[in-house]
């Protein structure tokens, strides 16, 4: 059978029961996949968490040389330790920051603090008082989301939301409110790419139509709450009216085929249960949600904090058992190596993504995509349980006027640190210098994003030096 390629309808798709698959896009066809073809360089931002701290040996211990997670020097006179073994071919494309952190974090446990992460706010110290801000993601999501078919992508390792102490996310809505994270690939691979079938406009017309009636009865209802309850009623309203966007622009994209993408060499149905191709995997799915412009924005918690969830196996990708443990056992013997090693994955697994968008040239502008993207990794806490000097790599982004190569060393010479021997820890010990607040990356990263703000997350300034 001969089939006329020029004469395809792009909005086509090969319909089976329940789902429509986007037709492959074909060379004689004239096609666009992107929203707006005059976008040149679009500016890309993905941030990456990961518990538990790093190894901080002390300058007196034998493991301080090679298994110090930070390097060794500053500026551009520095060395790395074997922690970022995988990472040094890409020296000149990242940065390395040490004597950071949020101010409100710092008297908190180094375990209650990812929720903080991106957001920098005074999360206090339980859940009866707890009260977040919105994440530099969702910030950056407001200004550029309409552009894409999805304003963010929200990943974590295991899913959902967590807790207020113990969180599964690190983006936050305007609101402050936990944006659940998704966890598993083949529900993150149909989301972007696969269209679901059945008259998806006439439920999105009946779904405008119900917010509409609610919003009516609403009105009506607020009028007979106390000033408490129209407090939180308002918070439901904001949540409804999110919908509502969301309802607005799901019309916008209605039409519009889905990309197509090769996905043979992916496991869509991995697990926890096999870390390295796991983290791979969702690694691969943001960078095709970057390849086909369906979000310009993507988090990824790499793994809860205190040893909870699936994330905790990922240790097992190097021979060990637990990741949370290694944190725990840097006393022992070879303790500081086990918990590099693990590091060095990480770092393996991030460079291979980061190499990925490198060697990708832009699809609608000049470089390649790692130019054209920022991608910020690291943790909220350092030595062991210490909310503090929070290790941090800032990559790529250099069409966006980010320099590299660099180490900025803010933490000095002998960073706090040393193994947890059952007795005080390095958290609860006097502070031997006063950190940077980490407000002013971000204040430096959202205005290179073209975001227009002077302050965010308890920043007092800029960090020139990130800058060209």
């Amino acid at each position: 059978m001969t089939i006329n390629f020029n004469s395809l309808d792009r909005r086509r798709f090969l319909r089976g029961t329940g789902v429509a698959l986007a037709l492959p896009v074909f060379e004689s066809v004239q096609h666009t996949g992107y929203a707006d073809e005059s976008q040149h360089n679009p500016k890309r931002f993905a941030c990456f968490y990961f518990p538990d701290g790093v190894p901080m040996p002390l300058p007196e211990d034998p493991a301080y040389k090679d298994w110090l997670w930070f390097p060794h020097g500053h500026g551009k006179e520095f060395t790395f330790t074997k922690c970022f073994e995988p990472l040094k071919a890409m020296k000149d494309d990242f940065t390395v920051l040490s004597g950071f952190s949020h101010p409100p974090g710092r008297i908190v446990h180094g375990h209650n603090n990812a929720d903080q992460f991106l957001t920098g706010a005074a999360t206090g110290g339980g859940d009866m008082d707890y009260k977040n801000t919105i994440s530099i993601d969702q910030l950056y999501a407001k200004q550029v989301g309409d552009e894409t078919r999805f304003s963010s992508l929200v990943m974590s390792t295991d899913g959902g939301t967590g807790t207020a102490r113990g969180a599964h996310t690190i983006s936050y809505n305007q609101n402050g409110r936990a944006i659940p994270a998704e966890h598993r690939p083949k529900r993150i691979f149909d989301m972007l790419f696969v269209k679901s079938d059945g008259n998806a406009a006439r439920r999105l017309a009946l779904s405008q139509s119900a917010l509409d009636d609610l919003l009516v009865d609403a009105k009506s209802l607020r009028k007979t709450l106390s000033a408490k309850d129209q407090v939180r009623f308002d918070e439901y309203l904001e949540s409804v009216r999110e919908t509502e966007i969301k309802v607005e622009k799901a019309k916008k994209w209605i039409d519009l085929p889905l990309p197509t993408v090769d996905v043979d060499h992916l496991n869509l149905e991995v697990t926890p249960d096999e870390p390295r191709e796991y983290l791979r995997t969702m690694y691969e799915l943001i960078y095709l949600a970057f390849r086909t412009d369906s979000t310009r924005v993507a988090t990824y918690q790499i793994g809860r904090e205190n040893g909870v969830g699936k994330s905790d196996l990922l240790a097992r990708a190097v021979g060990y058992n637990l990741s949370h443990a290694l944190s725990h056992e840097t006393k022992n013997p070879g303790g500081w190596e086990r918990f590099g090693i693990y590091c060095a994955f990480l770092h393996e697994e991030f460079a291979r993504f980061a190499q990925k968008l490198k060697d990708t040239p832009e699809p609608t502008g000049s470089g390649n995509m790692l130019d054209n993207t920022l991608l910020f990794f690291g943790s909220a806490s350092s030595a062991f349980h210490l909310s503090r000097n929070y290790p941090l790599i800032l990559m790529g982004g250099k069409n966006m006027g980010f320099q590299h190569g660099q180490y900025i060393n803010n933490a000095g010479a002998n960073p706090q640190g040393g193994p947890w021997d059952g007795g005080q820890e390095p958290w609860q010990k006097d502070i031997q210098k006063e950190d940077s607040p980490l407000g002013n990356v971000f204040v430096t990263i959202l205005q290179q994003l073209g975001v227009k703000v002077d302050k965010f997350g308890g920043s007092n300034g800029k960090v020139s030096q990130l800058t060209t």
